[in-house]
């Protein structure tokens, strides 16, 4: 049997050539699926699609009115929303692309006008291994992970604080909206502590204790915080702090409505390698097995792990989406279909 065609689905797929988004980055599947505690799609705002992609953008009356229809069609999405805390993690393919960066900026600052209350946690691995190479220090790995001695330590937060964050406050200030760069250190945002293996990877450190009181002082003024995930102990040492694990922690502290994790695949599949296998939506009793199975391993483990933690801390849902997707944010966000693994409690 052949799912039915969600009118919204391929009201946006055609549109999405006016809005510059070529419609091949969809996923094959957007249109198959409807996710059940996403808001009702009022039968009022339904458009018909007889028009053709072609006629659209051949016609510039019709153009503005599949804008309109794009736009009116959102409508339940930013009701829901509007209001609430969207925690976003970015990274991976996304801060590499000059062009998927620009569309997650983008994203980011529509929601902000819409109403909503965007906070960006962000990493920055590439940045920080070309600053290093640039001053003769090899960076040093263990299984994957990075070992961050004293040096290390100083490049990790010149590179993140004073360079990516502040690169990424500045993009989001060219789009038109107003951003603040952080990190755990201002305002005790967050407080580190050493990781489990400190032994082994010097000062990777974990999230001790959380005060969002500075975020919610910017949040209630229209700010978008841009945090990076450097802080400090008690004592004044700083730490490298996974930027997922803050991404989470943050979020389950400000009480948000959504995490979102960018990355670099399709969202959890049940066969690796596979994006046709990709699980829409799960809870987390399903992880978990996924997790037992050996489903979900490797590098995912460590991303499923920090939405679960949130979600059992109060956070509505959490996504793992693929950043490589342009204008992945608005897809997750303002349709019925998302993209990636939705987790809910």
């Amino acid at each position: 049997m052949v799912a039915a065609q969600n009118p919204k689905s391929t009201l946006l797929r055609q549109s999405l050539p006016l809005l510059g988004i070529p419609s091949s980055l969809l996923p094959p599947s957007f249109s198959s699926f409807r996710r059940n505690n996403r808001p009702p799609y009022p039968s009022s705002l339904r458009i018909s699609n007889s028009s053709s992609a072609i006629a659209v953008a051949s016609d510039p009356q019709v153009q503005a009115q599949y804008r309109v229809d794009v736009l009116s069609e959102s409508l339940p999405f930013i009701q829901r929303f509007r209001g609430k805390t969207i925690v976003v993690k970015y990274g991976g393919a996304a801060m590499k692309s000059e062009q998927l960066r620009a569309s997650v900026v983008n994203d980011l600052v529509l929601l902000s006008c819409v109403g909503l209350r965007p906070v960006l946690v962000h990493g920055g691995g590439p940045e920080i291994n070309s600053m290093l190479n640039r001053l003769g220090i090899v960076p040093q790995f263990i299984d994957g992970l990075r070992v961050t001695d004293a040096a290390t330590m100083e490049v990790v937060s010149m590179v993140l604080v004073g360079s990516v964050n502040k690169n990424l406050v500045s993009l989001i200030s060219q789009a038109g909206a107003t951003a603040v760069g952080l990190s755990g250190l201002d305002g005790g945002l967050f407080t580190a502590r050493p990781g489990p293996d400190a032994d082994r990877f010097g000062f990777v450190g974990e999230v001790a204790r959380v005060d969002p009181s500075v975020l919610h002082h910017l949040t209630d003024q229209g700010f978008i915080p841009v945090i990076a995930s450097v802080s400090m102990d008690d004592r004044g040492q700083k730490y490298n702090i996974n930027a997922d694990t803050v991404a989470g922690e943050l979020a389950a502290a400000l009480g948000a409505e959504k995490l979102i994790l960018l990355t670099d695949v399709a969202g959890i599949l049940r066969q690796r390698d596979d994006p046709s296998s990709l699980v829409k939506e799960i809870d987390i009793k399903g992880v978990k097995r996924m997790v037992e199975e050996g489903t979900i391993a490797g590098g995912m483990i460590p991303k499923v792990s920090c939405c679960v933690r949130s979600l059992a801390q109060g956070v509505r849902t959490a996504s793992i989406i693929d950043g490589r997707v342009s204008h992945s944010l608005l897809l997750e966000i303002m349709t019925d279909e998302g993209t990636g693994t939705m987790i809910t409690g």
